[in-house]
């Protein structure tokens, strides 16, 4: 049986730590979790530590250091301790932990599954319109500069083969914030692992605030930017 691994980064998520995992282990798979806790200032990770048990682990970083460097942290101890696919998820409700199935079923014939707003069967619930239009702009941007046929490249919501997380880490990619989803997937592609988009329905939180910044924002557009302008000289 495959061994499967959730990751949760968490920064100021006290108040939906609980509610997901809850929801996680109500699923009736054979899955486990780690929490990868920012030193969250709302005692977040206090709150996971509660939590712990056979299938809930809890790793604490030092500081609020982006969401790129908190999946290698968690991926590097995932393959340390043998799992064959790991799951990108966030804390905060937005991810339905009912859709989780139907990604791990993909899986099976793939080295990286990413669950797709933006496609037939996808929706977003509950986002401001000018969420909407960044999260729109910002992967039809990163599409059509890197040439990737895929319709959700900063989704959130993944599964990942043991054989891809060992390409992330041997890639050492720097990107801290969403921009790490949208150089995961060019990585994937471009050494020719099998890629499936599965639906899903994307909630807007309704506790905590969003960790989405202008800064965030730039920083994967300039990311995207360099690595689209590298592919084409490489091309040329």
């Amino acid at each position: 049986m495959s061994k499967i691994l959730i990751i949760l980064p968490t920064y100021n998520e006290a108040e939906n730590l609980k509610h997901i995992i809850s929801q996680l282990r109500d699923l009736n798979l054979e899955i486990q979790i780690l929490v990868v806790d920012d030193n969250s200032p709302d005692g977040t990770g206090q709150i996971a530590d509660s939590l712990t048990s056979q299938d809930l682990f809890v790793l604490h970083r030092a500081k609020k250091d982006g969401l790129g460097p908190a999946y290698l942290e968690g991926f590097t101890w995932a393959l340390d301790r043998g799992y064959d696919f790991i799951v990108e998820m966030d804390a905060d409700g937005s991810h339905l932990p009912a859709e989780l199935e139907s990604l791990l079923k993909a899986a099976n014939a793939t080295d990286l599954v990413i669950g797709t707003r933006w496609m037939p069967g996808g929706k977003v619930a509950n986002w401001p319109w000018y969420r909407m239009a960044i999260s729109r702009f910002g992967t039809s941007y990163a599409a059509m500069v890197l040439r990737l046929p895929y319709k959700d490249l900063t989704s959130g919501y993944r599964v990942l083969s043991k054989q891809l997380v060992r390409k992330v880490l041997e890639a050492n990619i720097q990107t801290h914030g969403y921009g790490f989803q949208v150089e995961l997937v060019l990585l994937a592609h471009e050494s020719q692992m099998v890629i499936a988009q599965v639906p899903i329905t994307f909630l807007e939180r309704s506790k905590g605030k969003s960790k989405m910044t202008g800064r965030i924002v730039v920083e994967a557009w300039l990311k995207t930017t360099i690595l689209g302008v590298s592919r084409l000289l490489n091309r040329r």
